[in-house]
């Protein structure tokens, strides 16, 4: 599972909002910078969000976007479902954009990336925002020790 560009920026964005739950709004101009988002694309995310009634926003001049929900409220699955539309690893085993193949019936690997997709899903749609927040930040070593573990390509 690779996250698109635009759900890697809503993800951004959405834990700045959830590190200042209960704060004051903060603004378009601020979330793109400290995020790093080119501020036109940002709008358009932050309008997606507020359609799926994660976020809120209020105008003027200290106005902003908010959690619309707490963040215990909001999975990871949630978010990353509609901007990317799937969790699945290959079109066969998805259930919102099932592609067909005509090796279904003695493909070997369909198995192993069903039980991928299970397994993600389930990680992600019980990760709250409030949970992955709580979660320490990941140092470059733990990403390189489990690359020697895993194997080439993870």
């Amino acid at each position: 599972m690779k996250l698109s560009k635009k759900t890697d920026y809503a993800l951004r964005a959405i834990f700045t909002l959830v590190e200042n739950y209960g704060g004051s709004p903060v603004s378009i101009g601020d979330l793109a910078y400290t995020n790093r988002i080119p501020k036109p694309f940002l709008e358009h995310i932050m309008l997606d969000m507020k359609t799926q009634g994660w976020v809120d926003s209020t105008a003027g001049k200290h106005g902003g976007y908010r959690l619309a929900k707490p963040p215990s409220e909001i999975t990871m699955g949630q978010i990353v479902r509609f901007f990317d539309g799937v969790l699945a690893p290959i079109g066969c085993v998805s259930i919102a954009h099932y592609e067909p193949c005509k090796q279904e019936r003695v493909c070997r690997f369909r198995r192993l990336m069903l039980n991928v997709r299970n397994y993600v899903a389930d990680m992600m749609d019980k990760a709250t925002l409030a949970s992955v927040f709580a979660e320490s930040i990941v140092t470059q070593r733990e990403v390189m020790d489990m690359h020697l573990v895993g194997g080439d390509g993870i």
